[in-house]
């Protein structure tokens, strides 16, 4: 073991001392060329920034690099900039040495498995609130409670309720004239006269609370109950009930409320970006903790993702087919979705040199001459980085030895600073 770490060490300072003798300025013989004058100085990774002083830049820490005023000059402040903005030259030898491997930039695509949790809620459109639609008192309770699963025309409740029947009454009423009008063989005016005056005598006691079945049961018996039977308008689940036996209630007071769970949303939280990586209609995986199966689910395309305050998150709603009522509401599940990345330029992960203030790679301009660029990435995925500016395909990047390069990079930015 000591003897590893000895020989990683030595290999090390090896490397170092490769990469630092490239670094060695190269002097022209003295007198082969006239002095010549110091316009200002330039930052070599942002040719934008200026200063009329030596010293370093602001951003990126390198020395900045002077412009002469003839073209002899330039052609100094070429060579100068080269050597200030890091460029590196290392042979094939050096390149073995120190692990420097090069990699063509190439446009490909990739999948992204995104893992997300979610809590069950039920579909809006598929809710029903009973309501009382007159004063009364409830008289009988169907044995159902919160989270009983009821047909639909189920008996919920009977409610005593007086002034409902003035209106049962004159529904009758409304019967017997269309009977009438229907055996005279009255005028088709007079008809649709009387089955108008019989659907609003229909309306009225649906508004009173009158199951659908209790008004068939009164035209056939022809006789004014003394009770409402309240009933379920669909088939689903009780997520709540507000009444008890005995219970003096007013009109508009809720009673029950029912949920068809034959479909319902399932609200994932994800991060502001992962939501805008989830396009409408999409196809996600909801799995349920404990349970075997995958339920197919998609993300509404009618619905932007809403942002919630309370958990400073973007919630996405899913809807998905729970035909099989394994989904309750406020159940928590996993969601899985496949996010597709675009066609782009991308090159290896361990290329990028990220500083924290910037992101660069080590781009080979020519044979084993290596010098740094500034990009910028987008994402990041199976061991790629994307880039969105700074790069073209084809050119070769440093994919292994980046970061000895730029540790080299930075020691010697740091031995040209001037003194304090």
């Amino acid at each position: 073991m000591n003897n590893a770490i000895i020989c990683a060490v030595a290999g090390g300072v090896l490397c170092g001392g490769v990469v630092a003798g490239s670094w060695r300025p190269r002097h022209e013989p003295a007198g082969s060329r006239q002095p010549t004058r110091i316009l200002h100085y330039v930052d070599p990774m942002h040719p934008a920034y200026t200063s009329d002083r030596p010293g370093v830049a602001p951003d990126c820490g390198m020395p900045l690099r002077p412009v002469f005023d003839d073209q002899r000059g330039a052609v100094v402040a070429t060579a100068l900039g080269a050597a200030s903005a890091g460029v590196v030259r290392l042979d094939s030898a050096q390149q073995h040495l120190a692990g420097v491997r090069t990699v063509a930039v190439e446009a490909s695509s990739a999948n992204e498995r995104l893992h997300l949790y979610g809590r069950v809620v039920a579909d809006e459109t598929r809710t029903y609130q009973v309501n009382a639609g007159i004063d009364g008192v409830v008289r009988d309770l169907a044995t159902v409670t919160t989270g009983s699963l009821v047909a639909k025309h189920a008996w919920l409740a009977t409610i005593s309720a007086p002034e409902a029947r003035p209106a049962i009454q004159a529904y009758l009423v409304a019967v017997d004239v269309v009977d009438r009008a229907s055996r005279a063989a009255e005028s088709a005016t007079a008809v649709d006269f009387a089955n108008g005056a019989l659907q609003q005598a229909v309306d009225r006691l649906l508004t009173l609370g009158v199951s659908a079945a209790q008004i068939d049961t009164i035209r056939r018996t022809r006789q004014v109950p003394t009770t409402i039977s309240i009933a379920a308008p669909e088939a689903g689940f009780v997520i709540g009930r507000s009444l008890t036996l005995g219970q003096t209630i007013q009109r508009g007071d809720a009673m029950y409320r029912l949920a068809d769970l034959r479909r319902v949303w399932v609200l994932a939280d994800v991060s502001e970006t992962d939501a805008d990586r989830l396009t409408p209609a999409a196809a996600v995986d909801v799995h349920v903790p404990g349970r075997r199966g995958v339920l197919r689910a998609r993300v509404a395309s009618d619905v932007p993702a809403q942002f919630d305050a309370t958990r400073q998150s973007v919630s996405v709603r899913l809807d998905v087919d729970n035909s099989s009522r394994v989904l309750r509401p406020d159940m928590f599940v996993d969601v899985e979705a496949t996010i597709s990345r675009a066609v782009s330029l991308t090159v290896p992960a361990d290329a990028i040199v990220d500083s924290g203030r910037r992101r660069a790679v080590f781009v080979e301009t020519a044979a084993g001459v290596f010098e740094p660029r500034l990009v910028e990435i987008g994402w990041q995925l199976a061991g790629r980085t994307e880039i969105i500016n700074g790069l073209s395909a084809g050119e070769r990047v440093v994919a292994a030895g980046a970061f000895l390069l730029d540790a080299e990079n930075r020691v010697r930015a740091a031995n040209l600073r001037p003194e304090p």
